[in-house]
């Protein structure tokens, strides 16, 4: 409909830098989980331990992330829970790239993810309804 108020395409956000600056994050998810398999299949003494590190780690920050911090998480703790989490999973990537033996690497890795996430909550809409501290219930608080 030309002229109308209605879009032609689906817009995620109308800041395209906000946008930009999520996709980054997820690439920044993606490389966690990549630098935590290298990790463990790179750690260890005999390959029964390499495998068990090399996929456990990536599942269990795979997991600890669908839980707590993630878009649609299970459970939905307040900001600084989720921040801790991200800082678990996300610095885990750049611990792990230190462990294999790229130190300078880490340090960019680490910098670059820190700043993401510092924008990224910064600058995050607020959720329908509440804070992040509401779980999916609605909470009665006094006034």
């Amino acid at each position: 409909m030309a002229g109308g108020s209605e879009r032609g395409s689906a817009v995620i956000d109308e800041r395209p830098w906000y946008v930009a600056n999520e996709l980054l994050a997820f690439l920044i998810e993606l490389l966690a989980l990549g630098l935590l398999c290298w990790w463990g299949f790179a750690t260890g003494g005999n390959a029964g331990l390499r495998v068990l590190l090399g996929l456990g780690a990536p599942a269990a920050a795979a997991a600890l992330w669908w839980l707590f911090a993630a878009p649609r998480a299970r459970f939905r703790p307040a900001l600084p829970g989720v921040l801790l989490v991200k800082g678990l999973v996300l610095g885990g990537g750049a611990v792990a790239l230190y462990g294999v033996g790229h130190p300078v690497g880490a340090v960019v890795v680490a910098v670059v993810t820190a700043a993401n996430v510092t924008v990224a909550e910064a600058f995050r809409p607020s959720p329908p309804g509440g804070d992040r501290e509401l779980s999916g219930r609605s909470r009665h608080r006094p006034a």
